[in-house]
């Protein structure tokens, strides 16, 4: 049977762009699985002040220092995101702030017998009129008043942390200079 010429073009035309497309389809890649799986969330974005590295509060002075009332929270706020993103550990030192910057440190002290913390502020809080600070179960049980649930703090912030640090989320490391380790492992 003979084709038109109008045929004849039509079913090259259509074989040209069948053609097309399927060589367009075998060359487009599908991207690999991330072999790592995404975290929920991730901390809120800090900017780095050039040649600025994180306070270290066993030298420095504080740059703000308030006294007031602390409170804790515990199991009820437990693995739920921050005000800067990061998943709320009890376990850890973190304490939740009005105002400082997150994430920044800060040394909580308890008034009536000395004791204290570095704490990690990673949250915004407290909610309740008169409180200054809410701290984590941790920080709590370390200026031990989990039972009593309030203290009479001092507050002293020492300015940004570094975003990637997270020393203080599961105890403070007294910082000591190499020189006094060398002969640790000699004694």
């Amino acid at each position: 049977m003979d084709m038109l010429p109008r045929q004849r073009f039509t079913r090259a035309a259509t074989g040209v762009m069948v053609t097309l497309l399927v060589s367009a389809c075998a060359s487009i890649t599908t991207p690999e699985p991330d072999p790592l799986p995404r975290q929920q969330a991730s901390p809120a974005p800090v900017i780095p002040m050039a040649g600025a590295p994180a306070p270290d509060p066993l030298t420095e002075a504080p740059r703000e220092v308030e006294e007031g009332i602390a409170s804790w929270y515990g199991a009820r706020f437990h693995g739920r995101l921050t005000a800067s993103g990061e998943v709320y550990d009890m376990d850890a030192l973190t304490a939740a702030h009005p105002s400082l910057p997150m994430p920044s440190l800060a040394r909580v002290t308890r008034l009536d017998t000395g004791a204290s913390v570095i704490v990690r502020i990673n949250d915004r809080g407290p909610f309740v009129e008169e409180r200054i600070i809410d701290l984590s179960r941790a920080a709590a049980e370390a200026l031990e008043f989990v039972e009593d649930g309030l203290a009479e703090v001092r507050v002293e912030a020492f300015g940004p942390a570094d975003a990637h640090d997270r020393a203080a989320m599961s105890g403070f490391v007294q910082r000591r200079p190499a020189s006094s380790l060398a002969g640790a492992a000699n004694r």
